[in-house]
Protein backbone atom coordinates (compact mmCIF):
# COMPACT_ATOMS: atom_id res chain seq x y z
CA UNK A 1 0.00 0.00 0.00
CA UNK A 2 2.86 2.47 0.94
CA UNK A 3 4.69 1.62 -2.61
CA UNK A 4 1.35 2.39 -4.27
CA UNK A 5 0.85 5.90 -2.55
CA UNK A 6 4.62 6.84 -3.10
CA UNK A 7 3.97 6.32 -7.16
CA UNK A 8 0.73 8.49 -6.94
CA UNK A 9 2.75 11.07 -5.27
CA UNK A 10 5.34 10.46 -7.72
CA UNK A 11 2.83 10.57 -10.78
CA UNK A 12 0.91 13.52 -9.80
CA UNK A 13 4.23 15.51 -8.61
CA UNK A 14 5.66 14.56 -12.28
CA UNK A 15 2.16 16.02 -13.97
CA UNK A 16 2.00 19.19 -12.05
CA UNK A 17 5.50 20.16 -12.58
CA UNK A 18 4.75 19.40 -16.65
CA UNK A 19 1.43 21.78 -16.45
CA UNK A 20 2.18 24.98 -14.16
CA UNK A 21 3.85 27.14 -17.16
CA UNK A 22 7.20 27.54 -16.91
CA UNK A 23 10.27 26.89 -19.14
CA UNK A 24 13.04 24.61 -16.85
CA UNK A 25 15.19 24.66 -19.75
CA UNK A 26 15.49 28.76 -19.68
CA UNK A 27 16.10 28.33 -16.26
CA UNK A 28 18.50 25.84 -17.10
CA UNK A 29 20.51 27.68 -19.46
CA UNK A 30 20.66 31.27 -17.90
CA UNK A 31 18.97 34.42 -17.46
CA UNK A 32 20.55 35.85 -21.00
CA UNK A 33 20.52 32.39 -22.75
CA UNK A 34 20.11 32.46 -26.61
CA UNK A 35 17.26 30.05 -28.50
CA UNK A 36 20.14 27.81 -28.82
CA UNK A 37 21.49 27.22 -25.86
CA UNK A 38 18.15 27.01 -24.35
CA UNK A 39 17.19 24.21 -27.23
CA UNK A 40 20.50 22.32 -26.47
CA UNK A 41 19.32 22.41 -22.09
CA UNK A 42 16.02 20.71 -23.48
CA UNK A 43 18.28 18.40 -24.84
CA UNK A 44 20.70 17.63 -21.98
CA UNK A 45 17.72 17.90 -19.23
CA UNK A 46 15.96 15.01 -21.40
CA UNK A 47 12.55 17.28 -22.00
CA UNK A 48 12.54 17.20 -25.86
CA UNK A 49 11.22 13.50 -25.29
CA UNK A 50 7.66 12.43 -24.41
CA UNK A 51 6.11 12.46 -21.37
CA UNK A 52 5.78 9.14 -20.83
CA UNK A 53 9.29 8.57 -21.19
CA UNK A 54 10.14 11.50 -19.69
CA UNK A 55 8.18 9.50 -16.41
CA UNK A 56 10.09 6.79 -17.23
CA UNK A 57 13.09 8.22 -17.07
CA UNK A 58 12.42 9.85 -14.19
CA UNK A 59 11.36 6.86 -11.74
CA UNK A 60 14.09 4.39 -13.35
CA UNK A 61 16.87 7.24 -11.70
CA UNK A 62 14.49 8.18 -8.56
CA UNK A 63 15.11 3.85 -7.91
CA UNK A 64 18.38 4.64 -8.41
CA UNK A 65 18.41 7.75 -5.99
CA UNK A 66 19.16 10.28 -8.76
CA UNK A 67 16.68 12.90 -8.24
CA UNK A 68 17.98 15.39 -11.01
CA UNK A 69 19.53 18.72 -10.63
CA UNK A 70 18.38 21.43 -8.76
CA UNK A 71 17.59 24.64 -11.49
CA UNK A 72 19.01 27.15 -9.05
CA UNK A 73 21.70 25.81 -6.93
CA UNK A 74 23.11 23.48 -10.26
CA UNK A 75 23.83 20.81 -7.65
CA UNK A 76 22.11 17.65 -7.26
CA UNK A 77 18.96 17.29 -5.20
CA UNK A 78 20.42 14.74 -3.86
CA UNK A 79 23.29 16.48 -2.56
CA UNK A 80 20.98 19.48 -1.43
CA UNK A 81 19.10 17.45 0.57
CA UNK A 82 21.71 15.76 2.49
CA UNK A 83 22.91 19.19 3.32
CA UNK A 84 19.42 20.87 4.93
CA UNK A 85 17.43 17.23 5.89
CA UNK A 86 19.84 17.46 9.40
CA UNK A 87 19.17 20.98 10.51
CA UNK A 88 15.00 20.54 9.83
CA UNK A 89 15.52 17.06 11.46
CA UNK A 90 17.21 17.58 14.65
CA UNK A 91 14.23 20.80 15.13
CA UNK A 92 11.78 18.82 14.72
CA UNK A 93 12.77 16.23 17.29
CA UNK A 94 14.04 18.85 19.78
CA UNK A 95 10.42 20.27 19.54
CA UNK A 96 8.29 16.51 19.48
CA UNK A 97 10.73 16.17 22.86
CA UNK A 98 8.85 19.54 24.51
CA UNK A 99 5.69 17.98 23.48
CA UNK A 100 6.04 15.12 24.96
CA UNK A 101 7.87 16.15 27.71
CA UNK A 102 4.71 19.01 27.92
CA UNK A 103 1.72 17.66 26.34
CA UNK A 104 1.72 13.81 27.79
CA UNK A 105 1.41 15.49 31.45
CA UNK A 106 -0.94 17.96 30.70
CA UNK A 107 -3.16 15.39 29.34
CA UNK A 108 -3.22 12.98 32.20
CA UNK A 109 -3.69 16.05 34.68
CA UNK A 110 -6.14 17.21 32.85
CA UNK A 111 -8.07 14.38 32.78
CA UNK A 112 -7.39 13.58 36.44
CA UNK A 113 -9.07 17.28 37.27
CA UNK A 114 -11.91 17.06 34.85
CA UNK A 115 -14.14 19.84 34.57
CA UNK A 116 -11.82 21.56 37.18
CA UNK A 117 -10.12 24.83 36.70
CA UNK A 118 -6.81 22.84 35.80
CA UNK A 119 -9.16 20.79 32.92
CA UNK A 120 -10.42 23.99 31.54
CA UNK A 121 -7.05 26.15 31.19
CA UNK A 122 -4.91 22.88 30.21
CA UNK A 123 -7.95 22.49 26.63
CA UNK A 124 -8.00 26.13 26.37
CA UNK A 125 -4.01 26.16 26.56
CA UNK A 126 -4.29 23.25 23.92
CA UNK A 127 -7.08 24.50 21.18
CA UNK A 128 -5.07 28.06 21.29
CA UNK A 129 -1.86 25.78 20.67
CA UNK A 130 -3.26 23.77 17.63
CA UNK A 131 -5.45 26.95 16.27
CA UNK A 132 -3.09 29.86 16.29
CA UNK A 133 -0.93 30.02 13.04
CA UNK A 134 3.24 29.00 12.97
CA UNK A 135 4.10 32.13 11.63
CA UNK A 136 2.48 34.43 13.98
CA UNK A 137 3.40 32.58 16.58
CA UNK A 138 7.46 32.93 15.38
CA UNK A 139 6.99 36.53 15.20
CA UNK A 140 5.39 37.34 18.46
CA UNK A 141 7.71 35.79 20.12
CA UNK A 142 10.73 37.56 17.88
CA UNK A 143 9.17 40.25 19.35
CA UNK A 144 8.82 39.66 23.04
CA UNK A 145 12.30 37.62 23.53
CA UNK A 146 14.24 39.77 21.35
CA UNK A 147 13.33 42.62 20.76
CA UNK A 148 11.76 43.37 24.38
CA UNK A 149 13.82 41.55 26.38
CA UNK A 150 16.95 41.03 24.83
CA UNK A 151 17.15 37.81 25.75
CA UNK A 152 17.38 35.08 22.97
CA UNK A 153 18.89 35.73 19.73
CA UNK A 154 16.76 36.68 16.36
CA UNK A 155 17.51 33.57 14.20
CA UNK A 156 20.56 31.34 12.41
CA UNK A 157 21.50 28.40 13.68
CA UNK A 158 24.98 30.12 15.23
CA UNK A 159 25.56 33.44 15.82
CA UNK A 160 28.04 35.39 13.45
CA UNK A 161 30.58 35.41 16.21
CA UNK A 162 30.53 31.72 16.94
CA UNK A 163 30.77 30.67 13.61
CA UNK A 164 33.86 33.04 12.63
CA UNK A 165 35.41 32.53 15.85
CA UNK A 166 35.14 28.74 16.27
CA UNK A 167 35.40 25.87 14.27
CA UNK A 168 31.56 24.41 13.72
CA UNK A 169 31.77 20.88 13.61
CA UNK A 170 29.38 18.66 11.11
CA UNK A 171 29.92 15.03 11.59
CA UNK A 172 26.59 14.02 11.45
CA UNK A 173 24.73 17.40 10.66
CA UNK A 174 23.22 17.44 13.83
CA UNK A 175 24.74 20.36 15.27
CA UNK A 176 23.95 19.62 19.21
CA UNK A 177 25.14 16.49 18.64
CA UNK A 178 28.18 16.75 17.13
CA UNK A 179 29.17 19.45 19.48
CA UNK A 180 28.75 17.66 22.31
CA UNK A 181 30.39 14.69 21.28
CA UNK A 182 33.81 16.82 19.99
CA UNK A 183 33.10 18.65 23.55
CA UNK A 184 32.51 21.84 22.25
CA UNK A 185 30.35 23.53 24.78
CA UNK A 186 30.58 27.24 23.57
CA UNK A 187 29.31 25.83 20.05
CA UNK A 188 26.54 23.94 21.89
CA UNK A 189 25.10 26.71 24.58
CA UNK A 190 25.17 29.11 21.73
CA UNK A 191 23.35 26.32 18.97
CA UNK A 192 20.58 25.68 21.82
CA UNK A 193 20.12 29.21 22.60
CA UNK A 194 19.31 30.37 18.76
CA UNK A 195 16.99 27.17 18.82
CA UNK A 196 14.95 27.58 21.43
CA UNK A 197 12.43 30.30 19.83
CA UNK A 198 11.59 27.99 16.77
CA UNK A 199 11.55 25.00 18.61
CA UNK A 200 8.78 26.53 20.65
CA UNK A 201 7.06 27.98 17.97
CA UNK A 202 7.25 23.96 15.81
CA UNK A 203 6.37 22.06 19.12
CA UNK A 204 2.90 24.15 20.34
CA UNK A 205 0.72 22.08 17.78
CA UNK A 206 1.97 18.66 18.80
CA UNK A 207 1.21 20.04 22.21
CA UNK A 208 -2.33 20.67 21.92
CA UNK A 209 -2.50 17.31 20.18
CA UNK A 210 -0.62 15.38 22.86
CA UNK A 211 -2.02 16.73 25.39
CA UNK A 212 -6.08 16.50 23.55
CA UNK A 213 -5.22 12.51 22.89
CA UNK A 214 -3.74 11.84 26.22
CA UNK A 215 -6.42 13.47 28.46
CA UNK A 216 -9.48 11.32 26.02
CA UNK A 217 -7.59 8.21 26.17
CA UNK A 218 -6.95 8.77 30.24
CA UNK A 219 -10.50 9.49 30.45
CA UNK A 220 -11.37 6.55 29.45
CA UNK A 221 -8.64 4.23 30.61
CA UNK A 222 -9.68 5.79 34.29
CA UNK A 223 -13.01 4.45 34.39
CA UNK A 224 -12.48 0.97 33.46
CA UNK A 225 -13.08 -1.57 36.34
CA UNK A 226 -9.09 -2.70 36.82
CA UNK A 227 -8.78 1.50 37.72
CA UNK A 228 -11.36 0.58 40.61
CA UNK A 229 -9.87 -2.21 41.61
CA UNK A 230 -6.42 -1.15 41.52
CA UNK A 231 -7.44 1.90 43.76
CA UNK A 232 -9.46 -0.53 46.06
CA UNK A 233 -6.29 -2.33 46.87
CA UNK A 234 -4.53 1.08 47.85
CA UNK A 235 -2.25 1.75 45.01
CA UNK A 236 -1.30 5.04 45.00
CA UNK A 237 -2.65 7.51 42.62
CA UNK A 238 0.53 8.16 41.12
CA UNK A 239 1.44 5.01 40.54
CA UNK A 240 -2.32 4.34 38.79
CA UNK A 241 -1.86 7.32 36.59
CA UNK A 242 1.64 7.15 35.48
CA UNK A 243 1.99 3.03 35.19
CA UNK A 244 -1.10 1.44 34.60
CA UNK A 245 -3.46 4.08 32.95
CA UNK A 246 -0.85 6.15 30.79
CA UNK A 247 0.79 2.16 29.47
CA UNK A 248 -2.69 1.45 28.35
CA UNK A 249 -3.50 5.38 26.64
CA UNK A 250 -0.21 5.18 24.36
CA UNK A 251 -1.39 3.65 21.53
CA UNK A 252 -3.38 6.87 20.51
CA UNK A 253 -1.43 9.08 21.54
CA UNK A 254 1.61 7.49 19.30
CA UNK A 255 0.02 7.74 16.84
CA UNK A 256 -0.65 11.58 17.13
CA UNK A 257 3.01 11.62 17.78
CA UNK A 258 4.22 10.28 15.13
CA UNK A 259 1.55 11.55 12.74
CA UNK A 260 2.51 15.07 13.99
CA UNK A 261 6.54 14.43 13.29
CA UNK A 262 5.81 14.15 9.74
CA UNK A 263 3.40 17.08 9.72
CA UNK A 264 5.81 19.52 11.49
CA UNK A 265 8.43 17.96 9.38
CA UNK A 266 6.97 19.23 6.38
CA UNK A 267 4.86 22.14 7.96
CA UNK A 268 8.12 24.25 9.06
CA UNK A 269 8.36 26.68 5.70
CA UNK A 270 7.19 29.83 6.96
CA UNK A 271 9.10 28.90 9.92
CA UNK A 272 12.41 28.27 8.82
CA UNK A 273 12.11 31.29 7.01
CA UNK A 274 11.58 33.63 9.65
CA UNK A 275 14.18 32.51 12.15
CA UNK A 276 16.77 32.20 9.44
CA UNK A 277 17.12 28.62 10.16
CA UNK A 278 19.32 26.75 7.14
CA UNK A 279 17.20 23.88 6.69
CA UNK A 280 14.93 21.86 4.20
CA UNK A 281 11.70 24.35 5.04
CA UNK A 282 13.82 27.30 3.52
CA UNK A 283 15.06 25.28 0.80
CA UNK A 284 12.08 24.59 -0.47
CA UNK A 285 10.68 27.93 -0.03
CA UNK A 286 13.56 29.65 -2.23
CA UNK A 287 12.49 26.04 -4.69
CA UNK A 288 9.06 27.24 -4.98
CA UNK A 289 10.25 31.50 -5.47
CA UNK A 290 12.70 30.44 -8.31
CA UNK A 291 10.56 27.50 -9.75
CA UNK A 292 13.00 24.44 -8.85
CA UNK A 293 11.09 21.49 -9.67
CA UNK A 294 13.44 19.28 -9.51
CA UNK A 295 14.08 20.53 -6.01
CA UNK A 296 10.22 20.77 -5.12
CA UNK A 297 9.57 17.25 -6.56
CA UNK A 298 12.48 15.77 -4.08
CA UNK A 299 11.43 17.67 -0.92
CA UNK A 300 8.06 15.89 -1.95
CA UNK A 301 8.90 12.57 -2.54
CA UNK A 302 10.94 12.67 0.85
CA UNK A 303 7.66 13.90 2.96
CA UNK A 304 6.10 11.13 1.27
CA UNK A 305 8.79 8.50 2.90
CA UNK A 306 8.77 10.41 5.91
CA UNK A 307 4.81 10.17 6.79
CA UNK A 308 5.17 6.58 5.10
CA UNK A 309 7.80 5.61 7.24
CA UNK A 310 6.21 7.12 10.54
CA UNK A 311 2.78 6.14 9.71
CA UNK A 312 4.30 2.43 9.58
CA UNK A 313 6.47 2.97 12.96
CA UNK A 314 2.88 4.29 14.17
CA UNK A 315 1.08 0.62 13.30
CA UNK A 316 4.03 -1.51 14.82
CA UNK A 317 3.78 0.61 18.12
CA UNK A 318 -0.02 0.12 18.26
CA UNK A 319 0.24 -3.30 17.50
CA UNK A 320 2.77 -4.21 20.21
CA UNK A 321 -0.21 -4.14 22.83
CA UNK A 322 -1.60 -7.93 22.84
CA UNK A 323 -5.21 -6.67 22.44
CA UNK A 324 -4.84 -5.97 19.09
CA UNK A 325 -1.96 -7.68 17.82
CA UNK A 326 -2.66 -9.59 14.13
Amino acid sequence: MSLIVLMGVVFITFVITRVVPSDPAAKWAGARATPQQVAAARIELGLDKPYPEQFANYVTNLVQGNLGYSLRTRNPVMNDLKVFIPATVELVLMATLLALVIGIPLGIYSAKHKNRIFDHVSRFFSIGAVSLPGFWIALALQLVFYSYLDFLPLGGRVSIETSLMGNIPNITGFLLFDSLITGNLVIFQDAFRHMILPMITIALYPIGLVARMTRSAMLEILGEDYITAERSYGLSERLILWVYALKNSLGPTSTVVTLSIGYTLMSTFLVESIFNWPGIGKYVSNSIIALDYPAIMGVTIFSALCYMALNLIADLIISLDPRVRL
